[in-house]
């Protein structure tokens, strides 16, 4: 077989939402090059699939404008008899001419071919693969990587590898595991890999590149981003937010997913009441501790309540206020009298107090607003939400600007385009080239309206503390649970240290908040683990009350040396003196003993040794994603799956050329049939 080049490698990963693929291998890796839909369009024919909606439009002509044999449009064609009947059949045949049209933005009448991982129309798969392969269009000599969901049984994997060796042709497949994958892109032997998708979680526990398949979570149900969707539509669809609404907002920077225990802002702003009354009506302070002493009576000034010294109002603010009542200059009150206009500036002097009390609030507001601004989104009862929504053509003027309807905090009209700027009078050239494309554009915005009969609307809305839940519904309890499922189920108990601490979480804005979650339900802290478990076998179960717990004493073997007598010593003393030796035993006697004695010794060290904790961790970490790819620092490491895919298709098809067996090639198919994939899938 000749070898492969990494401009010919193909790789391909489904998706239950977008899958990817990509066409060569670069000196650097990068993301994939193409992303799209996971979803085909039956066609007329049954059993045909296309890539987009096929859409049927019937053209209709005005009367009089008939074109047939090659006349103009003004001619009419004569019938037998009357003229007039023929051609006004003749006009009705024309308005009824249908016209088909394709439509890329449209998603009605779409079939998904993979739901929560799994394979459930397979006509509808193979119909994808086959248009990302004509898309892609590599040359005949071209290998194919496949990544492979956990939930994808052996029968699967089967079918799979028949259609891509009989309809592609292609000299080698190989089929690997996703969560295999993570761990090349990590690079890294062991981990446990947690993919979060759109409908479902995978956890795999990775040990020695080889992936354990007793306790995996495979296509967890509810715990994907669907679910976290949901859940926001559950929390704000009594405000008029669709699920379209929804999800812009999961994926804004406004939704987060706090830690356990994090206070919310509500919160922090509602527990103002004083734990201390007697302590807030004497001294104003809000408690009788250190540090609770924060109003302008508290802090040295007059406190509240009767007597001398002392002032009689609700609040510090109040006192303030007064003050500045008091600070306005001396009145001459008998000038006011005596110009008959008592009651005139006796007005003015309530307009200005109410001047000064307006601006004082608006300042108040302002500072609240600057400081509400300032704080970070956790920090924040609300914020601010820009988003598109889809709405019908009668709503929107001619202008395209969307009719008041009495909607506050809430503006109008489209998704606004950059304006072009506008071009110099040395370039007509490239003034003419702008003008018409954005007449071009205009026109295919024109068209996609006609069609579709919606368009976009740009609009704003302040959203509360409901942006902070989208996992309260038990969605991380879950994923926590399978994690701590996973890891207690791998054989080796030795290794579950390492699988907790090499944790790799594949989703964006909730990874310290799992983590949180595992500290707070399973870490243990090393020294309460000492206390209860560092003096116990790791074979003893929870001591019961049947005594069947008891140590039992240990019987050791019957020693050849002398009671009293230290076999180390004395072969150390005898190494270098033989005559030293007891009677009857030779030097090579006394050597065996020792090594008796020593083997026991490993014996009873190996059966009492603890390793670990096995049952709960004493810490868990999360692995540091690689900084030697610059190409993922700005996208994340979302779609490690595919990076990992690179690395192993850079090895496995053009490094060892497969000596290590990590493809199926074409000879082998032939002898095996798609039966041996397993042999050498990944």
């Amino acid at each position: 077989m000749p070898p492969f080049k990494d401009e010919h490698v193909l790789i391909i990963a489904p998706g239950s939402q977008t899958s990817l693929a990509q066409l060569g291998l670069p000196e650097s890796f990068t993301p994939a090059r193409l992303h799209i839909p996971t979803r085909m369009f039956p066609a007329e024919k049954k059993g045909e699939w296309e890539a987009t909606r096929i859409r049927e439009r019937k053209i209709t002509k005005p009367p009089g404008i008939i074109e047939s044999n090659g006349h103009a449009d003004g001619d009419v064609i004569m019938g037998e008899a009357n003229g007039t009947v023929d051609g006004q059949a003749a006009v009705e045949e024309q308005e009824d001419d249908p016209k088909f049209e394709e439509d890329p933005t449209s998603e009605e009448g779409a079939v998904y071919p993979l739901r929560e991982g799994r394979i459930v129309d397979w006509s509808c798969f193979f119909a994808l693969l086959t248009h990302i392969y004509n898309t892609m269009g590599p040359p005949f000599h071209t290998p194919i990587l496949v990544i492979a969901q956990p939930a994808w049984t052996a029968q699967d994997h089967e079918s799979l590898t028949q259609f891509i060796f009989e309809k592609f042709k292609t000299p080698a497949f190989c089929l690997m595991d996703s969560a295999l994958a993570v761990c090349y892109a990590y690079a890294t032997p062991t981990a446990t890999v947690v993919d979060v998708g759109h409908g479902k979680c995978d956890v795999t526990a990775v040990n020695e590149f080889l992936v354990s398949d007793l306790g995996r979570g495979s296509a967890l149900p509810g715990c994907g981003g669907e679910a976290m969707t949901q859940r926001l539509h559950n929390l704000l669809g009594g405000k008029g937010f669709t699920i379209e609404v929804c999800e812009q907002l999961k994926k804004s920077p406004i939704c987060e997913i706090l830690p356990p225990g994090t206070e919310m802002p509500a919160e922090a702003g509602a527990n103002t009441h004083p734990s201390n009354p007697a302590a807030a009506a004497s001294t104003g302070a809000s408690g009788s501790g250190a540090g609770q002493r924060g109003s302008i009576a508290a802090q040295g000034g007059a406190p509240r309540g009767p007597g001398i010294n002392t002032e009689v109002g609700d609040a510090d603010e109040d006192r303030e206020f007064k003050d500045g009542e008091d600070d306005e200059g001396v009145l001459d009150v008998a000038a006011i009298v005596a110009s008959g206009k008592t009651s005139e500036f006796l007005a003015k002097k309530e307009r200005e107090k109410a001047a000064k009390a307006a601006a004082k609030k608006d300042a108040a507001d302002a500072a609240a607003v600057a400081k509400e601004k300032s704080l970070p989104n956790s920090k924040r009862v609300k914020a601010a939400f820009h988003y598109h929504e889809r709405r019908p053509l009668e709503e929107l003027n001619s202008n395209g600007k969307r009719a008041m309807d009495g909607e506050g905090g809430q503006d109008g009209g489209e998704p606004k385009r950059q304006k072009t700027p506008e071009p110099g009078v040395d370039n007509g050239a490239q003034a003419t080239e702008i003008a018409a494309a954005t007449r071009r554009e205009e026109r295919k915005e024109e068209r996609r309206r006609n069609r579709e009969g919606t368009a976009f609307v740009r609009k704003n809305a302040d959203v509360g503390l409901e942006r902070f839940q989208a996992a309260s519904g038990g969605i991380l309890d879950q994923i926590a649970d399978a994690i701590h499922r996973c890891v207690l189920s791998y054989p080796d108990i030795s290794k579950r240290s390492d699988l907790w601490d090499s944790l790799i979480i594949l989703g964006n804005g909730f990874k310290e908040a799992l983590v949180g979650t595992l500290n707070s339900r399973y870490l243990i802290s090393p020294s309460s683990a000492t206390i209860f478990t560092s003096e116990l076998p790791s074979n003893f179960t929870t001591p019961v009350a049947t005594g069947a717990n008891t140590p039992q004493p240990q019987h050791h073997p019957p020693s050849h040396h002398g009671p009293g007598v230290n076999p180390l010593l004395l072969a150390a003393t005898t190494a270098s003196n033989p005559n030293l030796a007891p009677p009857g035993q030779s030097q090579q006697q006394l050597h065996q003993q020792l090594q008796l004695q020593q083997y026991h010794q490993q014996q009873m060290q190996q059966s009492h040794q603890h390793s670990s904790h096995a049952q709960t961790p004493t810490s868990i970490k999360l692995l540091k994603m690689p900084d030697y790819f610059p190409e993922w620092k700005d996208v994340g490491m979302e779609e490690a799956s595919f990076l990992g895919a690179q690395v192993a298709a850079k090895v496995v098809f053009v490094v060892d050329q497969g000596i290590s067996k990590g493809f199926m090639s074409r000879t082998e198919y032939n002898e095996l049939g798609p039966q041996g994939i397993h042999e050498s899938c990944l």
